[in-house]
């Protein structure tokens, strides 16, 4: 038996025939989408603090970059409860900050798609 599985854009995005083919797909978006990718402190800082906090019962939101009116990028990786409110805690991959945003206002802010992405890049000084 196999699972059935509801594919949204993004997830379609990303479907290949072949292991190869999603390999090769994964290099060619690494060298030319922009983003700056993860440093491993973040990335263990990141994993470490969302373990800690299982409890936040809308996991999905965090497959999902944001984009912030200034042209930033948050990228959501945890959650948690202050006076009966969610905040999400997100990184900022382009400068390596750190924040919180009530999910109230996370959730209004737009997903960041590629072309988010390459304008925050071309942000960057040269």
């Amino acid at each position: 038996m196999v699972e059935e599985v509801v594919l949204d854009e993004a997830s379609l995005a990303d479907c290949h025939l072949t292991e190869e083919e999603h390999i090769k797909a994964a290099v060619v978006e690494a060298d030319t989408s922009g983003h700056p990718g993860y440093p491993g402190e973040a990335v263990h800082r990141m994993t470490e603090v969302r373990f800690k906090n299982p409890a936040y019962p809308r996991r999905e939101m965090f497959r999902f970059d944001r984009v912030r009116a200034d042209g930033e990028i948050l990228h959501p990786y945890a959650a948690r409860e202050v006076a009966e409110e969610w905040m999400i805690n997100f990184y900022l991959p382009f400068t390596q900050n750190w924040g919180e945003i009530p999910e109230e206002q996370f959730i209004a802010l737009p997903i960041a798609t590629p072309i988010d992405i390459k304008r925050r890049a071309d942000q960057l000084p040269s």
